[in-house]
């Protein structure tokens, strides 16, 4: 049986307006400390980034962030954290993260949370990786999201052996026993196979 080890959480590097979001990504960090699940992320200390992993530490977890050179300093690397990958580009911080994650996480962000989660949605439809997708719909957050997926649908562009493959929850206490879920009936196997996802832009 599969055990989630990992969480790869994708989020913002600010606040957004609504205090829910924030208190969102610090439940998830304390939860995922209890439960023994190591973050994967972005490696910057501001905004829900920073809450998430300041959570998780704070509750005696394991955080690894991987960031690249030039944000350094606009996203604030994360103090205290046990590994802090610098890499060279997005591009190799994108695939370090795919491989060092047994599972994805949405939290509510901006443009590059948006794209982080339609490359992981687009890698697992094509069948390059099994690893589960959790949308985190705090506050309904994401509901625009899910409108333009049925849009899009219907229209004919996402086709029934095409389908787009993640899970929707409401609440940040649901994500952990969500992914635990997700892959009880898998070997372990399925989420230490490593692909060579098809990137995005060279599709």
């Amino acid at each position: 049986m599969a055990t989630i080890r990992s969480i790869c959480v994708y989020c913002g590097s600010g606040n957004g307006h609504a205090a829910v979001h924030l208190q969102a990504a610090k439940e998830l960090g304390a939860a995922m400390a209890t439960a023994g699940i190591r973050l994967v992320y972005g490696g910057g200390g501001t905004g829900l980034m920073g809450a998430l992993a300041g959570a998780v530490l704070q509750n005696g977890g394991q955080v690894t962030g991987i960031i690249p050179e030039f944000l350094k300093r606009k996203e604030m690397a994360m103090d205290g954290v046990q590994e802090l990958i610098t890499v060279p580009d997005m591009h190799v911080r994108k695939m370090m993260m795919f491989h060092k994650a047994d599972s994805f996480v949405a939290l509510p962000g901006g443009i590059g949370t948006l794209e982080e989660l339609v490359e992981q949605l687009t890698w697992a439809q094509l069948g390059r990786h099994r690893k589960p997708v959790v949308i985190a719909n705090i506050d309904g957050f994401w509901d625009p999201l899910k409108v333009l997926l049925t849009h899009m649908r219907e229209e004919g562009f996402i086709r029934p052996e095409l389908a787009v493959k993640y899970t929707l929850v409401q609440h940040a206490r649901d994500i952990v026993p969500t992914l635990q879920a997700a892959v009880a009936d898998l070997p372990d196997e399925a989420l230490a196979e490593e692909h060579e996802p098809v990137l995005i832009g060279k599709m």
